[in-house]
């Protein structure tokens, strides 16, 4: 192993916390994000604090070691403090949204070779395709403490996000952001559109479903499977007929001409329908599934289960809310929530690779299966100061100058240490319906004293 005594008692009885912050030692080495900054940067500029040292203060945040901005400030020694909290918030508030989206972009190039060096990339959902998930997210509303929010009772919401999710490495390779939380996701979709290589598969829900989307996807020698949205209606042709059944519905397939925005040409696709066996959340009780995949490479049944995958990317969205401190409710200037945001998944692909790590020694199935992304990040929380005051700072560089087949050793070798037990996941049984509620009354309240105990 390339690392010394030092770090020899925290490798044996605290694994996952070494890994963890080896990691972020890569993905936050201070001389490439502020070159990323120098290149990225239209209006921004360095002057005493370092877009790094930004990086880094947040970082600390969003891990959920510091429970605020305040607190990550004042945690550092005074020879750290490049400038004074106004000065932070300040540059918080100015960091645009290319800076942000950059940054993700720049820590899933640097996990990806990271990952194929472990050999630890999952099975691919459908063999020649890269699958690539879309979803967005509306971040959550702000506390009111710009001073432009305090005249409202509405909820201020500080920008939407649009995330590209890579299926065989589990990295957020791609966001797109919009400061205007009541802006559509689709005003995001021509940027999205350039990232598009051949023999990809974009999956998406029916928010996305446009015309140019759909042919912007299949001209660039790609695939779609995108759910139909209400206002592409095409041309049916022929009569649907039945394919079989998946556990959640019987799926039927039909011809669909569509017609090019942009040239006028139709073209022919294949419509794939799942009757449900229940209902969804807004009430449907079919799916209408578009896409040009080929029959050969996936039948209607393999298309319908691919899209019920889908949701891979909510159960990312999931965990980065749980685990980690993605939603700063303090932080309402759009741009300054959005650069959390983006930390919170540049974190979310440090723990893909930890997690790659473990598959690489423990086994896919069993890292996959067991392995809880919030007990990982509980340990990481409760062992980080400790591990800093007995191994300080400069002694972490080590994994900065490490080539990638050798840092990939060392993490793999860390692993082997892991006990998974410790971090099992907890899995709930079925949910219950809701019981009935009494009518609301407003402003009213009970004591739960007197529910418990039967009095009325």
């Amino acid at each position: 192993m390339f690392l010394g005594k030092r770090f020899q008692s925290f490798v044996e009885k605290r694994p996952v916390c070494v890994m963890a912050r080896g990691i972020l030692e890569r993905l936050f080495e201070p001389s490439r994000l502020n070159a990323l900054f120098d290149e990225k940067a239209e209006n921004g500029y360095t002057k005493k604090l370092h877009f790094s040292t930004l990086a880094g203060l947040m970082g600390d945040v969003v891990l959920g070691v510091r429970p605020s901005v305040n607190a990550a400030f004042e945690a550092l020694a005074e020879g750290e403090r490049e400038a004074s909290l106004t000065a932070i918030y300040n540059k918080l508030d100015g960091i645009e949204t290319v800076v942000s989206e950059a940054f993700v972009r720049y820590s899933a190039q640097q996990a990806a070779p990271v990952i194929e060096a472990l050999g630890a990339r999952l099975a691919p959902w459908l063999r020649g395709y890269c699958c690539r998930i879309l979803d967005g997210n509306l971040l959550q509303a702000r506390e009111h403490r710009i001073k432009e929010t305090r005249t409202t009772w509405a909820a201020p919401l500080p920008g939407r996000a649009l995330v590209v999710l890579d299926q065989e490495r589990m990295l957020a390779e791609e966001v797109f952001l919009t400061e205007d939380g009541h802006a559509s996701e689709r005003i995001l979709l021509d940027a999205a559109l350039e990232c598009v290589q051949a023999k990809d598969l974009w999956i998406a829900d029916r928010n996305f479903c446009t015309l140019k989307f759909l042919f912007g996807i299949a001209r660039r020698r790609a695939c779609f499977l995108i759910r139909q949205h209400g206002s592409v209606k095409g041309k049916l042709i022929g009569k649907r007929s039945k394919q079989g059944r998946i556990p959640t519905g019987t799926v039927y397939e039909q011809q669909i001409a569509l017609c090019d925005p942009e040239t006028g040409v139709e073209a022919i696709y294949r419509r794939i329908t799942v009757e449900l066996n229940q209902p969804t959340r807004d009430g449907d009780w079919e799916l209408h599934l578009l896409t040009n995949l080929p029959k050969k490479d996936a039948d209607a049944l393999t298309v319908a289960e691919l899209y019920a995958k889908r949701w891979t990317i909510e159960k990312v969205f999931h965990e980065i809310t749980t685990t980690l401190q993605c939603e700063i409710c303090t932080l309402g200037y759009p741009k300054a929530a959005l650069f959390a945001f983006c930390l919170a998944l540049v974190a979310f692909n440090a723990v893909s690779i930890l997690k790659a790590s473990l598959r690489a020694v423990h086994g896919r199935e069993t890292v996959n299966e067991t392995v809880s992304a919030y007990y990982l990040n509980l340990e990481i929380r409760g062992t980080y100061d400790g591990m800093m005051i007995a191994i300080p700072e400069r002694h972490w560089k080590i994994f900065r100058s490490m080539t990638v087949p050798e840092l990939a050793s060392t993490l793999k070798e860390i692993a082997g240490h892991v006990e998974l037990s410790r971090y099992r996941k907890h899995r709930r049984g079925p949910k219950k319906p809701p019981p009935k509620k009494t009518a609301y009354v407003n402003g009213g309240h009970v004591s739960t004293y007197r529910l418990l105990s039967g009095i009325k």
